[in-house]
């Protein structure tokens, strides 16, 4: 993310304003994306329990 916020300094220096939207765009889906991979991390996970083996069926 640091990256991108280079390059939008270096885009807003040089007036590219077509590059400033794009990496704006990105940034907003980037921090979107984080908070809800944050929130997701607190959701306690959910015990399933241990699966059991059938038991052998007799041969007769």
């Amino acid at each position: 993310m640091l990256d991108l916020l280079a390059r939008r300094a270096r885009a807003e220096a040089e007036s590219w304003l077509g590059e400033i939207e794009g990496i704006d765009l990105t940034l907003t889906f980037l921090r979107q994306k984080r908070d809800r991979t944050r929130r997701l991390a607190r959701v306690a996970p959910i015990h399933l329990g241990m699966p059991g083996m059938p038991a052998p069926r007799a041969h007769t």
